[in-house]
């Protein structure tokens, strides 16, 4: 295992030294949050295809393939689907925004007062998001150096949180485009045919395993359909996926770039499978079908090789975590901390003139404390939660029930009004915690029924009220178009990565 060690350890320290690196460029809040907004469609579709194949796309997606053959990609596919109809339907309209989180856009949308909620749903989700993919660092550092779980923990998230907020969203872009290459290499390029070669072929595997294993619709219409709800929708209004949208340099980069993105994503989706299905022919007793990615590459693969496809999961684990982290902070400072400190002051009196106004503070210095009060509470959260699956569905079923009606109502329909959101947000969340709790946390009835009363309380809610008003409309209409919002930067449009880092 020498060698495999001195694959990873390398990795870890090219990830600290690019978040050293992305220090020097962040200096702006704009520069720290959304990379200046200036990704080509390069660094734009490697960044994206990072943020959102983490852990549970590749261990998670193995392990399905594992469990039900060829169609357990459907999870990873609905997540390209997703992606997908995001680029090609809305970035271009998300990028001409030019804002910093969702919550924002919903107070252009709507005219104000939406944004304390929706700030409180999404940064629940990014949190939850943020957890989930640290807990897998246990799984992974455990193979590799049989470590202790909460010891892996603290390690991983140590390494997370110090590269993001030391740059920012730099940091995060250039680690991510690392993060893509060893995925790319790792689990496309080696995992997947030394797996099938190792299975004996596909002959070979279509002889020893039920004809079920290779039905492109045997792992269920209604599992599939529930992936569709939770995956595909929620890639569509997640912060942790529009704050990369914000980073595109223009319409044409988070257009096309992000289809390159979710064309991958399915290609990652249909591999996964496929070694899961090759794994079940080498080793069709597993305790759990979540041990299948870690078996198979920790007994078939060669030295070096099996580091290399370690640190490919690792890279996923790792690119998803400081994805959420950074929207997870995001969200704290800009939609609720700010929001708080603003109806604070107004009860206290301040004067606009005051040290601390807005114009004065150091905004990087604010994102990057909350990225290292955030990593904290996330590690901590880590070790004291066993329950991946569960905690990733209540994340998504928060988001996906409370936040889906309201932002894709803002974007398709000018009728919806601030009163219809609200009532929407609170109705839809309420509803899927309450049949979370009724029917269970993995049941597929909370998403159902929270997206039904969702979508009811909005039309109703929006048809009952005054219009939103002229003028609102007409300012969200000019910064569709691209009127109106901050000035670019200037500098140089995406960096190189330094001479010298490795990973």
């Amino acid at each position: 295992m020498a060698v495999d060690y001195a694959v990873i350890v390398v990795y870890l320290a090219g990830m600290l030294a690019m978040g050293w690196w992305g220090m020097r460029r962040a200096k702006s809040k704009a520069e720290f949050l959304v990379a200046g907004r200036r990704l080509g469609p390069w660094m734009y579709s490697g960044t994206m295809a990072a943020i959102v194949l983490g852990g549970a796309s590749t261990i998670g997606g193995v392990g399905l393939g594992y469990q039900y053959g060829l169609s357990g990609a459907w999870m990873v596919f609905t997540i390209g689907l997703g992606l997908l109809a995001l680029s090609v339907f809305f970035s271009a309209r998300i990028a001409r925004l030019k804002v910093y989180t969702v919550s924002e856009m919903l107070d252009l949308r709507y005219g104000g007062r939406a944004g304390i909620i929706s700030g409180l749903v999404m940064w629940a989700y990014t949190l939850m998001l943020a957890v989930t993919s640290t807990i897998a660092y246990a799984t992974i550092f455990d193979v590799l150096f049989d470590m202790h779980r909460t010891v892996a923990i603290i390690l991983g998230g140590a390494i997370v949180v110090a590269y993001s907020a030391l740059g920012g969203m730099w940091s995060i872009t250039l680690t991510d485009m690392v993060q893509f290459v060893v995925k790319t290499i790792g689990v496309l390029l080696l995992l997947l045919p030394i797996a099938v070669v190792k299975a004996g072929g596909f002959s070979e595997m279509k002889a020893k395993l039920p004809t079920e294993y290779f039905d492109p619709l045997g792992i269920g219409g209604e599992t599939i359909f529930t992936y569709v709800l939770i995956y595909t929708f929620g890639m569509l209004i997640g912060q942790d996926i529009w704050q990369r949208v914000f980073t595109a340099r223009g319409d044409r980069t988070a257009r096309w770039g992000g289809t390159v993105a979710g064309t991958y994503c399915l290609v990652y989706a249909i591999a996964g499978a496929v070694i899961g299905t090759a794994a079940k022919v080498l080793y069709p007793t597993l305790p759990s079908a979540d041990d299948a990615f870690a078996t198979i590459v920790k007994d078939e693969l060669p030295p070096g090789v099996r580091g290399l496809v370690l640190a490919a999961a690792l890279a996923a684990v790792m690119s998803t975590s400081s994805g959420a982290l950074i929207a997870c902070a995001t969200v704290a400072n800009n939609d609720i901390w700010a929001r708080l400190r603003e109806l604070l002051g107004q009860r206290a009196g301040r004067q606009g003139g005051q040290a601390d106004a807005v114009g004065e503070r150091d905004e990087v210095r604010d994102n990057r404390a909350f990225i290292l009060v955030m990593g904290l509470a996330v590690i901590c959260i880590a070790i004291a939660l066993n329950d991946v699956v569960g905690a990733l569905t209540v994340a998504y079923n928060l988001l996906v029930g409370g936040l889906l009606v309201p932002i894709l109502g803002g974007l398709l329909w000018k009728r919806g009004t601030v009163q219809g959101a609200l009532a929407a947000m609170v109705v839809g969340g309420l509803s899927v915690i309450g049949l979370m709790i009724a029917y269970g946390i993995l049941a597929n009835e909370p998403i159902y029924y929270g997206l039904i009363a969702s979508l009811a309380v909005y039309l109703l809610v929006s048809l009952a009220t005054k219009p939103t008003d002229a003028a609102v409309l007409a300012a969200w209409r000019a910064r569709l178009a691209g009127e109106g919002a901050e000035p670019a930067e200037d500098g140089p449009r995406e960096p190189s990565v330094p001479a010298g880092s490795t990973s």
